[in-house]
């Protein structure tokens, strides 16, 4: 097993915000190279950044990021919660997204990477996307919070 050295320096904690446009109906949007470029910038010596999708219908999680693995996701939606069920969410609010926050709640809205030396410790084909679940296009926004020693 291995370990590794404690840091000592200046603790942080940094909150940034990455805005984009969703065209909904399980869109997924990779945002690891600005999240990168952000990790860059704010050069951790080590620490974690977490990501987070306020809002009800949106998700962060990892894929690899390939045409074939997106559609297999988005089939994958389509088979557990599909949009043409009965949701009570519907009958209540009659928007016709029930599906949309079903999905969302079954994935999550955050996820914490860990970072050393500015760099976010991510497996070798492993993208932070972000899914929209809703059933229309939406502006979007991603919190992403940096805490650790620089």
């Amino acid at each position: 097993m291995a370990a590794t050295n404690t840091v000592t320096g200046e603790m942080v904690v940094i909150t940034e915000r990455v805005e984009f446009s969703s065209a909904g109906n399980c869109d997924i949007t990779n945002i690891t190279a600005e999240l990168r470029r952000l990790a860059t910038e704010h050069n951790l010596k080590a620490g974690t950044m977490t990501v987070f999708a306020p809002g009800a219908t949106g998700a962060i999680t990892t894929l690899e990021f390939e045409p074939g693995v997106v559609q297999d996701f988005k089939r994958l939606f389509d088979q557990i919660a599909p949009a043409d069920q009965p949701y009570e969410h519907n009958v209540t609010l009659g928007d016709g997204n029930g599906h949309s926050h079903v999905r969302a709640g079954l994935l999550g809205p955050s996820l914490v990477v860990p970072i050393e030396d500015g760099v976010p410790l991510l497996g070798r084909w492993q993208e932070i996307c972000f899914v929209c679940l809703d059933a229309r296009p939406r502006e979007r926004t991603v919190i992403v919070q940096f805490m650790g020693v620089k």
